[in-house]
């Protein structure tokens, strides 16, 4: 979990708006795009990114 303080910082590296927490992703749901939460730190690089929702 990321802290609340520190996601109200976060933000897409592509549309530079907020982002929301789920499991283990940092989600910008306008652009379906998913950034992975790796030990507890954000990976918000745009070509770590994954399709939102995730496929299975």
């Amino acid at each position: 979990m990321i802290d609340p303080q520190l996601l109200e910082i976060l933000a897409c590296p592509q549309d530079k708006l907020p982002l929301e927490e789920h499991g283990d992703y940092l989600v910008n749901p306008r652009l379906g795009k998913a950034y992975p939460v790796q030990d507890g730190i954000p990976v918000l690089l745009i070509d770590e990114a994954v399709d939102w929702p995730l496929s299975s």
